[in-house]
């Protein structure tokens, strides 16, 4: 049965209503729940969902909409009396909390405040933005579905009155040594980054904390500041200037999903400019030779060792594994020993996008090729996103994984079920996982996924044949989910946990070249 509540006027927070919706889930008895408010891609969602009906005629985007599927009147009631117990537990924690009644007000209470973070939805999100310049604030937008138009206008804008402007969907910086949204607790030192990729400033910067060095700032721009020839950079390189005239900072790392390549090319000319040793990592652009003071680094992993070899002064001693190659021959022999002859593909099931991305670029010429919801070859489009064909590697970060759910590294469900959902597949040979921690994380990534790992193994073992799950965990030891915690998490599950993203996947090459070898 179904049954269907609008509450007028109750607004909440659309992850907090996420994170209700899958504890709700869990009452038994009930086969779905949501809980959002009622916008109209909400309501237009629930529709798609079967869980519509004359009850939400008329309902708005501040009304709250509690829409459940369940065995019976007793069922639904239990759930209901959870959605109020988990709303009750929010409005008590909110209430011991200060909130100004607007920004204005906010400006007026904090009249040093220098900087704005912006989440609210994205067609409110460009009104704020600008109160937020005219009042001489520096700004980073979280919010997304922000128009390309009013991206460049308040870029613009932001540029004009000399304020840097981040985002919009930029999720992740460190400003000063504070960790802003998706961020991890890395030490001070003189390298300052810019990027455009969320999980890529993460790879980076916890790999040159966790290598000895620091970060000045780690400036996040949005993932179209590069990518669009229209917004032409306008934050990067905004941001290239103010740390070339940072004397804290000594060496500028600037990282970035594929760009646009005449948005490349001004990178690579600011960064000329600037004079400071420079290190590069476009992902997708061809690595050149050292030119001056510009290091092209190959890899996350690499422009982080290139960052910390320029800033002690010393040159690059380039690796491709902190394990020596005996060491990791051992591995590749262990693992794939008992692995089935039937048993062909790789899988990647990630949380951070730029480390999706990473993995694809890396593998596949090996592999000749591989499946995911956006490729840059149509021919590897995935018919159906939710389900995987061959070699797949899936960023399930994507829009059309988390619609009515929390992003995976929030609320990882949405990797643990379709690795379990997957857990049958019986081509399937080497399954590649990342583990993201830092503030705004889950609490326990590793904890989560370790059941899915075991039953993807148990699931193999009972098929005669072996999974071999390769990890990587991007963090330090600072956060509160703390790295080598998480490390031994995931080992005591069965996988095999490399230093970063990048070795995690050219070990997947050895080990598929292995295979394929056969």
């Amino acid at each position: 049965m179904k049954r269907l509540i609008v509450r007028k006027d109750s607004y909440y927070d659309s992850v907090f209503l996420m994170l209700i919706s899958t504890d709700v889930r869990k009452v038994e008895g009930v086969t779905r729940a949501e809980v959002a408010m009622g916008t109209e891609m909400n309501l237009d969602l629930l529709k798609d969902m079967g869980l519509s009906g004359p009850e939400l005629d008329g309902a708005g985007a501040n009304d709250l909409i509690i829409a459940l599927d369940v065995k019976d009147a007793a069922t639904a009631d239990a759930a209901e009396a959870k959605v109020t117990e988990l709303l009750k537990k929010k409005s008590s924690a909110a209430a011991d909390t200060y909130r100004h009644s607007s920004t204005a007000a906010a400006y007026d209470a904090e009249p040093e405040s220098n900087m704005v973070l912006i989440s609210v939805p994205g067609q409110f999100a460009p009104r704020e933005v600008r109160r937020a310049l005219m009042a001489d604030k520096h700004v980073m937008i979280f919010s997304d579905n922000v128009s390309l138009e009013d991206e460049i206008e308040l870029k613009e804008l932001a540029r004009k009155r000399g304020l840097l402007l981040m985002g919009p969907d930029c999720g992740t910086a460190i400003i000063n040594g504070k960790p802003l949204c998706f961020a991890n607790l890395v030490q001070q030192g003189s390298i300052g980054v810019v990027s455009a990729s969320g999980t890529g400033l993460q790879e980076v910067t916890c790999a040159i904390s966790n290598g000895g060095g620091g970060i000045t700032q780690a400036i996040g721009t949005g993932g179209r500041d590069l990518k669009s020839e229209k917004v032409g950079g306008s934050t990067t390189l905004m941001a290239i200037d103010a740390l070339a005239a940072d004397e804290n900072t000594r060496v500028i790392v600037v990282i970035s999903k594929p760009p646009a390549p005449s948005v490349a090319e001004k990178v690579v000319t600011a960064l000329k400019k600037a004079g400071k040793p420079a290190v590069i990592h476009l992902i997708g652009m061809e690595k050149r030779p050292v030119e001056g003071n510009l290091h092209y680094a190959g890899n996350l992993e690499e422009a982080a060792r290139m960052a910390l070899a320029a800033a002690a002064g010393k040159p690059y001693q380039s690796r491709q594994f902190d394990l020596s190659d005996d060491e990791v021959e051992r591995i590749v022999d262990r693992e794939t020993a008992s692995v089935s002859s039937n048993q062909k593909y790789l899988r990647g099931y990630y949380t951070g996008g730029t480390l999706t991305d990473e993995a694809v670029f890396l593998l596949n010429e090996e592999l000749g090729g591989i499946y995911s919801f956006d490729p840059a070859d149509p021919a590897f489009k995935l018919e159906d996103p939710q389900v995987s064909r061959k070699h797949t590697i899936v960023d399930l970060g994507e829009d059309v994984f988390t619609v009515g759910r929390p992003h995976p590294m929030i609320e990882p469900s949405t990797r643990t079920e379709r690795m379990e959902r997957e857990a049958d597949d019986a081509g399937i040979a080497v399954v590649l996982l990342d583990c993201v921690i830092g503030y705004g994380s889950h609490p326990d990534p590793a904890g989560a996924m370790a059941p899915a790992i075991r039953a993807m193994k148990s699931a193999a073992e009972k098929r005669g044949g072996y999974l071999i799950v390769l990890a990587s965990v991007t963090g330090t030891e600072g956060d509160f989910q703390n790295k080598s915690g998480q490390i031994r998490t995931l080992t005591d599950a069965g996988a095999v946990v490399m230093p970063s993203n990048y070795q995690a996947v050219a070990l997947a090459k050895r080990v598929m070249a292995r295979l394929n070898a056969r």
